[in-house]
C-alpha cells in the first residue's frame, strides 16, 4: 500500500467520523476522533481472539503500524498547525502578557521537568518498577510542555478572557522549541552521556529560540512585502503556505528552533497581513484556508492519537505508576503556575487563575511524539506507555471539563473563587 493510500484511508475515516459527531455525538471534534481511535483500537486487540474479526482489525493494525507517528506529527503535520495556531492569537494581548508567558514556557518547564521527573522515580521505586532517575527526567521532559494542539482546540469554546487566552495559548505556542532542546538533553544523559549542565542548556535554548523567532519574524515580512504588491487570492493563499512549510524546515537547516519559526511567522501574517497587507476577498480567503486546515489537520492527529494505542506496548503490572503520574503532574503545574495564577487572580481580578492555568495545561500528540524518539532501552516501553495514560487522561478528562470549568468560575460570585 502507498503513501497516498495510506492517507486516503485515514482522511476518509476523518471524513466519516465528522459526520457522525455532528449528527450524533456533539462532542468536541479532538475528542471525538481520540475516543472513536481509542474505540478502535480496542476492539482490535480484543478481535485478535474472535475468527470473524480477526482479519478486519488484524489489516487495521497493520495499518496503523504503517503509520510513523513521531514523524508524522514533528516532520509533517506540526509546522501547519503551529503557523494557523498562531495566527489566531491576539498579538496585543500576547505583548501584555509576554512576561508570563516567557517564564512560563522556559522556567516553567524547567521546573516541571525536575518535579515530575523526581517524582515518578519516588513513586517507580516505591512499586518496585525499573524506571532509573534519568529516564524518569526524560519522561519529565517530554510531558512538561503544554501542547498547542490540545490547548488551542479546548480554548475554541470560548468563555475564558482575553488575558487567560493569550497566557495559554503563548505558553503552548512557544513552549514546545524549549522542551525538545531539553528533551535531547536528558535523552543523552540517560543515554549514559554526562549530566546536561543548566547555563549549557540556557545557551541551547537562547540560540534556539532567538534564531527561530528571528528566522519567522523575517521570512513572514518578506511575504507580507510580497503580498501587498499583489491582490489575487490564490497567489497570496500560496505564499502564506509556503510561508509555514518554508519557515519551519529553513529554521531546521539553519539549526535553530522551527517550531518557534513557524509559530513568530504565523503571528505577524495573522496581527498585520491579514489585517493591512490584505483585501478583504483575499481575508476571507486566507482566513477560511487556515482554519480548514487546522480543523482537518487536528481531527486526523487526534485519530492518529487514538488508534495508536493499538501499536503501543502496555503492562498492566505498570498500572499503579500511570495512576500516579497524573496528578503528580497536575501538582506539578499548579506548583508552576501558582504565582503567576495568584497576580492574576488578585491584580487582574481574574476568578480562579490558578485553577485555569492549571487545568488548562492540556497535553497531547507532541508528547508522545517526543516519546516515540526515544532510542531503545529497557525503560523506553514504560515511558511510552505512561506518555499515552497521560495524554488520553489530558485530552479527555481535562479537555472535556474544561469549559465547563470556565463556566463555572464565570458564573461565581465576584470573590468567591
Amino acid at each position: 500500500m502507498s503513501s497516498f493510500d495510506l492517507a486516503a484511508i485515514f482522511l476518509v475515516l476523518v471524513a466519516l467520523i465528522g459526520w457522525l459527531n455532528a449528527r450524533v455525538l456533539h462532542l468536541p471534534t479532538g475528542v471525538a476522533m481520540l475516543l472513536v481511535g481509542l474505540t478502535g483500537a480496542l476492539l482490535a486487540q480484543a478481535g485478535e481472539h474472535a475468527p470473524f474479526a480477526a482479519h478486519l482489525f488484524g489489516y487495521l493494525g497493520k495499518l496503523v503500524g504503517r503509520v510513523d507517528f513521531s514523524q508524522t506529527v514533528v516532520g509533517y503535520m506540526l509546522a501547519f498547525l503551529l503557523f494557523a495556531g498562531a495566527m489566531q492569537v491576539d498579538l496585543a494581548q500576547l505583548r501584555r502578557q509576554r512576561l508570563a508567558v516567557l517564564s512560563l514556557a522556559t522556567l516553567g518547564v524547567a521546573a516541571s521537568t525536575l518535579i515530575v521527573g523526581f517524582g515518578v522515580y519516588g513513586v517507580a521505586r516505591l512499586l518496585g518498577l525499573g524506571l532509573s532517575l534519568p529516564w524518569a527526567l526524560v519522561f519529565g521532559a517530554l510531558i512538561s510542555p503544554t501542547d498547542p494542539v490540545a490547548v488551542l482546540a479546548a480554548l475554541h469554546r470560548g468563555g475564558l478572557s482575553a488575558s487567560m487566552q493569550a497566557v495559554l495559548q503563548g505558553e503552548a505556542l512557544f513552549n514546545d522549541g524549549v522542551a525538545i532542546v531539553v528533551f535531547l538533553a536528558m535523552v543523552e544523559f540517560a543515554m549514559g552521556g554526562a549530566a546536561p549542565h543548566p547555563l549549557i542548556i540556557l545557551r541551547t535554548v537562547a540560540v534556539e529560540a532567538l534564531g527561530g523567532l528571528g528566522f519567522g519574524l523575517a521570512a513572514g515580512w518578506v511575504v507580507l512585502q510580497a503580498t501587498r504588491t499583489i491582490d489575487d487570492y490564490a497567489a497570496e493563499v500560496s505564499l502564506t503556505l509556503a510561508l509555514a512549510i518554508g519557515s519551519y524546515a529553513g529554521a531546521h537547516a539553519l539549526h535553530v528552533s522551527g517550531p518557534i519559526a513557524a509559530v513568530a511567522a504565523g503571528l505577524i501574517v495573522g496581527d498585520r497581513g491579514v489585517a493591512n497587507f490584505m483585501s478583504d476577498v483575499t481575508r476571507r480567503y486566507v482566513v477560511g484556508f487556515w482554519t480548514l486546515v487546522d480543523e482537518i489537520l487536528n481531527a486526523l492527529l487526534f485519530l492518529l492519537l487514538g488508534l495508536e494505542m493499538i501499536v503501543l506496548p502496555f503492562d498492566l503490572r505498570h498500572a499503579g505508576l500511570w495512576a500516579a503520574a497524573i496528578p503528580l503532574l497536575l501538582l506539578a503545574r499548579l506548583a508552576v503556575v501558582l504565582p503567576w495564577g495568584a497576580f492574576f487572580h488578585f491584580r487582574r481580578a481574574e476568578r480562579g487563575a490558578g485553577l485555569i492555568l492549571t487545568w488548562g495545561g492540556l497535553r497531547g500528540a507532541l508528547s508522545l511524539a517526543l516519546a516515540l524518539q526515544a532510542p531503545a532501552a529497557p525503560q523506553r516501553e514504560l515511558i511510552l506507555s505512561l506518555t499515552y495514560a497521560v495524554v488520553v487522561f489530558s485530552v479527555v478528562v481535562q479537555g472535556l471539563s474544561f469549559p465547563m470549568l470556565i463556566a463555572k468560575l464565570n458564573r461565581a460570585p465576584r470573590g468567591a473563587a
